[in-house]
Order: C-alpha cells, then structure tokens, then sequence
C-alpha cells in the first residue's frame, strides 16, 4: 500500500526553518526542510494540518507558533465542525490547527493525533483517480468535493481538495504561481502528480 514517509518543504533558511517548528510544533521526522530559493508567490496549493484532540490543545500549539515567529491568517474559533485557527510560519507554509470537539475533556497537552497533508486539486476526481492507480487507497471520498487516502501506517494522512476550496478554508486567496516548495517522500516515488507536486524516492 502507497503511503508517505515525509513531507519535505523547501525554505530559503533550513535553520531558521528547522528553530520554529521544534519551537512551534515539535513535530519529529516526518517534516523536513531543505534549502531552495525556486521562485513562488501567493498560494502555493497544500496546506498541512494538525488535528488535536481539544479546543486548549489548538490554543497551545497556535500561541507557541505566533511566538516562535509564525503570523495569525484565521484566529482560532469555534465553527460548525469544531474549533481551529490558521498560521503561517515564517517560510510561507500554512498550517491549519484544529479540533472536532468543541469543548475541553481535561488539561492542555501537547499531543497531535494527526498530521494532515491537504493538496489543492484542479480536478479532485482526476488527481483521486491518479492516486489510486499509484497504489493508494481511498478512505474517505465526497465526490469532487475532497478526498482523504487510507496510509494506516504512514505518518501523514494525504487528502484532496479543490485549489479553491482549500484557498477559502485556509482564508488566503486561491491565486499563486511558481513553485509548490514542498516534496513528498514516498518508497513509490519518483513521480509528479496532475498538479505538480513532486514525490521522491524515500532516503531515509
């Protein structure tokens, strides 16, 4: 079964990057960073997400992200599905940091349950089908609408929405050009999908 080993983003300071996320998340091996300074602008199609396990819990991880240096896009409130609030760190990533529940069951931990890699898609059905015919299997699917692949045992979840629909969740406009700056590392790589993110031989 296809799955992801990593996600790679390409910042132009690998340091610096590498300080804010121990500071901001914590996050462990399954986010990387290398140097690159392709050219890019506006909304770069992906958003990675953090979903935790209560409202104190989003609250956390977003005030160590503002304090290591990352900038408010959505402050995090309650909505329909839960509660959540967007981020972009100091290299351009968005993160998105939420909850489905939308009260607290105990103290604030530090805990992520889940690391979310969203790609923007032109045509979901489209990038849905390229998917699966590399091996992946689809877990959740609502029409052309989003798409969430089956990795159980992969660090991150790999989901499809429209480029659009993402833009308007992550409440940055849909426009952008030039690179993704971001690489998935994948045992099945190397390919580039329909929307030209590019997957690489995993090396580690």
């Amino acid at each position: 079964m296809a799955s992801i080993a990593s996600v790679t983003l390409e910042v132009a300071d690998p340091t610096a990057a590498e300080h804010f996320y121990a500071a901001a998340f914590g996050l462990g091996p399954e986010l990387r960073v290398r140097a690159s300074e392709a050219p890019t602008t506006g909304f770069r199609g992906f958003t990675l997400s953090l979903t935790v396990s209560q409202p104190s819990t989003v609250d956390s991880l977003v005030d160590s992200a503002l304090a290591a240096g990352a900038s408010s896009v959505k402050p995090a409130k309650k909505s329909l599905w839960g509660y959540g609030g967007v981020v972009q760190a100091p290299d351009g990533t968005l993160w998105k940091i939420a909850t489905s529940a939308k009260k607290d069951k105990g103290p604030a931990t530090r805990e992520i349950d889940r690391f979310v890699l969203l790609l923007g898609a032109e045509d979901v059905l489209a990038s849905k089908q390229f998917y699966v015919e590399r091996g992946f299997t689809v877990g959740k699917s609502f029409g052309r609408k989003y798409v969430e692949f089956d990795t159980p045992s992969s660090p991150v979840t790999l989901a499809l929405y429209g480029r659009h629909a993402l833009a308007k969740d992550a409440g940055v406009p849909p426009d952008g050009t030039g690179s993704h700056r971001i690489v998935l590392d994948s045992d099945d790589g190397p390919f580039s999908d329909p929307d030209g993110f590019e997957w690489e031989k995993t090396s580690h």
